[in-house]
């Protein structure tokens, strides 16, 4: 199916532009959201007059994302998520909560506009491209961490995942002190032994 595009769109072209798409993808998102029309006669002739009128719509829209932009770009949010000693989460981070928690920031953001593929499943920091505007994109990043103690260590660039770094010392002077304190208690046990078979 040919559409007319009202806005640009990703991947396929700029407003004005008439191009060619799979039935169902006009069908199920560019037509019933507005950001196309089918390419028919009466509609180049109505793409027309409404023009100028999209240019300038298009124009405001994209201002107040760069406004948003300057204040969101490079932004960090923590997320605090349940996961196992190797870092996967007991769920995920979806769009939607990211989102909401966006939004919680102080930054009106849809779902939609949260650019990734799959849900985040590990702990860890996750760069998230975010689409203000067609043609305004930027970068968040969320810290999804077990507690607060572990965000701020990822923050500083610590990989949590791992065992802190002299973490084999301090196994090898536990196990020490284990088998001073075991031992022990054998050996009198051995000297009292000794000491009743001397008796007899």
């Amino acid at each position: 199916m040919e559409v007319i595009l009202l806005q640009r769109v990703a991947k396929l072209g700029q407003m004005g532009e008439v191009v060619r798409v799979k039935d169902g993808y006009a069908r199920n998102f560019l037509l019933p959201t507005g950001k196309a029309l089918r390419a028919t006669d009466a509609n180049r002739t109505r793409f027309d007059g409404m023009k100028s009128d999209l240019e300038a719509r298009n124009l405001q829209q994209k201002g107040e994302a760069d406004k948003i932009a300057k204040k969101l770009d490079g932004k960090t949010f923590v997320v605090l998520r349940q996961a196992s000693d190797t870092g996967q989460l007991y769920g995920s981070v979806s769009p939607r909560d990211i989102a909401l928690l966006i939004t919680e920031g102080g930054f009106k953001l849809d779902r939609n506009q949260v650019h990734i593929s799959t849900p985040i499943k590990m702990v860890g920091m996750h760069v998230i491209p975010i689409g203000l505007h067609p043609e305004v994109d930027v970068n968040i990043t969320m810290n999804v961490a077990r507690n607060a103690d572990e965000a701020a260590r990822q923050a500083k660039g610590e990989n949590v995942t791992v065992r802190r770094e002299g973490g084999d010392d301090e196994v090898e002077e536990a196990k020490a002190v284990a088998e001073e304190f075991f031992e022990q208690p054998q050996e009198e046990a051995a000297a009292e032994e000794g000491e009743e078979n001397n008796a007899a």
